[in-house]
């Protein structure tokens, strides 16, 4: 999780507020804000490292995990470590997905993934198109238009869209008041109040998904959009908003799934991640599916001494699963006796 930090936009802070993101044992500085910066979020990371005398050892690229004699062996590029217990906690953004459009390759602006954008500045006075309308792309156009460039979203489906705070409560605390009812009851008791707040948005061409956001959560493992700005503008004409990319032209223009072309000076993929553990974990097919993401997480995996952490895509917030989850891992490895060989 550091790492990704480490490496996200500049712009980026919370979506979630710091009183339900906190990991075990050690809450967020008072001084920080509700939703702390991403700076903010290194140095707790960084603060709570030293609190507990964690010494994570860097620049270690894993080649392969497997189960051998009843240890687990990890070999990176230039070291083999062993232990009873293997705990996977490389989250959601380990692989950018990049997807491709015909004549792509003739398009005479950038394309780039949301993991390689730092700052809008390069981008001043450009049309910009960002595909996806996750909270990435939804935030990195905001940054966009800070910044001076002419951004617009390319939206491929329907959407669901969320206040960060609803009547000055965060978003995610409402989440967790609702979360032992059933997904399509806290939809139906929250889908009044998300008109009020959020209007018709169809107007400007953002199409509403069938099922409510935590619905959407719990069925496709997919969080909302968590507003913090991007609807403003998009009211506001600030940010356009386009169909799905059918191709790209000999032109090097952008034409969309309505038909419709435009040119545009930059393309960024803000498409996602995949976890793809399966591109280093061997011999344990039970525990992931085809894609490379866990089956498992909080609970040991099928297979013994096998654990993941942070692959739970919850309405509750996933930093708050998170510290959750280690809390079980961390009393199911104590309880099991098995102890680590480093």
């Amino acid at each position: 999780m550091g790492v990704a930090w480490h490496r996200h936009y500049q712009r980026l802070h919370l979506h979630t507020d710091k009183k339900h993101s906190e990991l075990p044992f050690a809450p967020f500085p008072r001084e920080y804000p509700r939703y702390p910066s991403r700076l903010q979020m290194i140095s707790y990371l960084e603060a709570y490292a030293r609190r507990f005398h964690l010494e994570p050892r860097l620049g270690q690229r894993v080649v392969s995990a497997r189960q051998a004699d009843g240890l687990w062996e990890v070999q990176t590029q230039d070291t083999r470590y062993q232990a009873s217990n293997l705990v996977i906690a490389t989250g959601y953004s380990r692989e950018p997905l990049l997807p491709s459009w015909p004549g792509q390759d003739s398009f005479q602006g950038s394309i780039l993934h949301s993991s390689q954008y730092g700052n809008g500045e390069p981008f001043k006075g450009q049309k910009v198109l960002v595909v996806g309308f996750g909270n990435s792309g939804g935030e990195i156009a905001i940054d966009l238009w800070e910044h001076g460039a002419r951004p617009s979203l390319a939206v491929r489906g329907p959407v669901n869209v969320i206040p960060r705070d609803l009547f000055g409560i965060p978003i995610l605390a409402i989440g967790i008041l609702q979360s032992k009812l059933p997904p399509r009851w806290a939809d139906a008791l929250n889908a009044p109040l998300l008109r009020a707040v959020m209007g018709d948005l169809t107007r400007y061409g953002l199409r509403k998904l069938p099922q409510g956001p935590v619905t959407q959560i719990r069925r496709n493992a997919r969080i909302p959009l968590i507003d913090v700005g991007t609807i403003d503008l998009i009211k506001r004409g600030q940010i356009g908003v386009f169909p799905g990319i059918e191709r790209f032209t000999e032109g090097g223009a952008v034409q969309f799934t309505d038909g419709k072309q435009r040119e545009f000076g930059a393309v960024i993929l803000a498409t996602g991640y995949r976890p793809r553990v399966d591109a280093f974990l061997e011999g344990a097919p039970a525990a992931c599916d085809d894609s490379g993401t866990p089956l498992f997480s909080g609970p040991e995996s099928p297979v013994p001494g096998l654990y993941f952490c942070g692959f739970h895509v919850s309405p509750t917030g996933m930093l708050r699963e998170i510290a959750l989850e280690a809390r079980r891992i961390g009393a199911a490895i104590a309880q099991s006796g098995r102890r680590s060989h480093a």
